[in-house]
């Protein structure tokens, strides 16, 4: 076999190139003597170390189960678009904002630093001082038909919240509504057979406080005085203080008292994962339709309120539950009585949204000669469909049956009754009078169903057929007098981010009452 010269010189480079890789690994294995002339270090085998694994005491190893895992989804029906992608990070833009009314220190949603804090309270709660005044103001043109009154007007109400924050978690807060006042609104009557003849103008104004309490953290304020962090959290309130429980049916007032709360607890034997419990008072300015004057009125000074509720996550859902006591303080009279509520809110196999609530009325003994006006139990049944479009198409069906005269805990005669939340055709607009179907829930049952469509989340459609049936014959003492049917709808459309219109109508016939209706157009301004 013959080789020529440039086989031969590839052949022997390519010899040279391997005796060199083959030194240099025998070199890498002699130990290397220091610049100092210490011992050599041994040489160390690191490919197949391991460092010892180390976990918190609580902690355990799991055991690897592949049946966990799927393929990854396949999106076949879609191309891959990168700039909708980059659009999630990079396509963000600025979300407008209704300014406060005033706004002194920090500004309301505002980027950059804060403002400097105060060591007054100590360096664990300092205080950074901010006011605040917002509200709304609505504006209402209506024609209702009560039966008993028939007047078009133009109405006006004007809520002015005052929030004086003074550190993370303290605050003190006021509302005002100068533009009415008894409940009686400031009013211009245009139309109508009882319509005032003499003076179509009526002004109600007052600058009387609706609310004005305080609230906080008293684990903040702890940690603050002691200069230490403390490992608990207690919120507080107390004054004239709104409460609103179970979505304003249990409880929907303002009275003067005071609540603390025992927040986010859980238990691993009952599989709860988050649970409060508030404990409220109520001293004056309490208000049930149970207490009443002799004008037929609710008489805010004559009961007090002792009350206690918790909400508990577990099921899969939600628990609500409370227990209150009304103490009637009037000395003619014996109208106390004990009210407890039980609720349970919950999602069924992607098809509907349930909560199921009950509230129940025991323990009044007035006087022989007088009328019980809280006995008795009402269950309401609150239902949505989940649709194919879950966040804008929602049907609901909603039911009621009350027996005797159940009563909420605390309800403002403004917050409307019992039933507000069945639907639209038990629901007035606390500015107007709106006309409405019997809200009670005293000796009848009913319900409403509707639908509600949200176009792409910026328009409101909502359409209902609502009815009230007699549970018993015995009529004596009772609202409503007989069946009663309705047809109700709302539209209400976002102008900017600061108007809004709405339009509500309904028509109604009562068996053994003049038949109801109405219908409202509404500019509301936020701010």
């Amino acid at each position: 076999m013959t080789y020529s010269w440039g086989t031969f010189a590839g052949r022997l480079a390519g010899a040279g190139m391997v005796a060199v890789l083959l030194a240099g690994t025998a070199l890498a294995q002699v130990p290397r003597r220091s610049e100092e002339g210490q011992q050599p270090s041994p040489p160390v085998h690191d490919d197949h170390h391991v460092e010892p694994r180390t976990m918190s005491p609580q902690a355990r190893p799991s055991t690897l189960d592949l049946k966990s895992f799927g393929s990854d989804p396949v999106y076949e029906e879609r191309a891959y678009d990168p700039k909708a992608q980059f659009d999630i990070y990079g396509g963000k833009k600025e979300v407008p904002k209704v300014r406060p009314l005033l706004e002194l220190g920090q500004p309301l949603y505002a980027e950059g630093p804060l403002n400097h804090s105060y060591n007054l309270i100590g360096r664990k709660n300092l205080v950074s001082p901010q006011l605040y005044v917002y509200g709304d103001w609505r504006t209402v043109a209506a024609f209702n038909d009560n039966g008993a009154k028939e007047v078009g007007q133009i109405a006006t109400r004007l809520n002015l919240d005052v929030d004086l924050k003074l550190t993370a978690t303290e605050r003190v807060h006021a509302l005002f509504r100068p533009l009415d006042r008894g409940g009686a609104f400031t009013r211009y009557e245009f139309a109508g057979q009882d319509r005032n003849r003499q003076d179509h103008f009526n002004r109600q104004t007052d600058l009387n406080l609706d609310t004005l309490f305080f609230e906080g953290d008293l684990g903040a304020i702890v940690a603050g005085v002691r200069d230490e962090f403390v490992s608990w959290d207690m919120p507080i309130a107390f004054g004239l203080m709104p409460l609103v429980y179970q979505n304003g049916i249990w409880v929907d007032d303002a009275f003067i008292g005071g609540a603390f709360t025992i927040p986010s607890r859980n238990s691993r034997t009952f599989d709860i994962t988050n649970m409060d419990f508030t404990f409220f008072v109520g001293t004056d300015k309490v208000s049930t339709p149970a207490i009443l004057d002799r004008a037929g009125k609710l008489d805010e000074a004559g009961a007090n309120l002792y009350g206690v509720t918790t909400f508990i996550e577990a099921l899969e859902g939600y628990i609500e539950a409370g227990y209150g006591r009304i103490d009637d303080t009037r000395s003619a009279s014996n109208f106390s009585y004990n009210n407890a509520t039980l609720a349970f809110t919950k999602r069924y196999g992607g098809l509907v949204s349930n909560s199921v609530r009950g509230i129940v009325n025991w323990g009044q003994n007035p006087d022989r000669s007088q009328r019980q006006t809280a006995d008795g139990y009402v269950l309401l049944l609150e239902n949505s469909l989940i649709t194919h479009l879950p966040s804008t198409l929602v049907p609901y069906f909603n039911f009621f049956v009350g027996k005797d005269r159940p009563q909420s805990l605390a309800r403002d005669a403004a917050a409307g009754g019992l039933l507000k939340n069945t639907g639209l055709s038990f629901e007035t607009d606390g500015l107007t009078g709106f006309p409405k179907l019997d809200d009670t829930a005293n000796d009848t049952y009913g319900g409403a169903i509707g639908v509600q469509y949200l176009f792409s989340l910026n328009q409101q459609v909502v359409l209902e057929l609502a009815t009230v049936q007699m549970l018993t014959q015995n009529r004596v003492g009772r609202a409503a007098q007989g069946p009663q049917y309705a047809i109700s709808g709302r539209y209400q459309l976002p102008l900017t981010n600061a108007w809004i219109f709405r339009a509500d109508v309904i028509a109604a016939n009562l068996d053994k009452a003049p038949d109801v209706y109405g219908g409202r157009l509404e500019l509301r301004r936020k701010f």
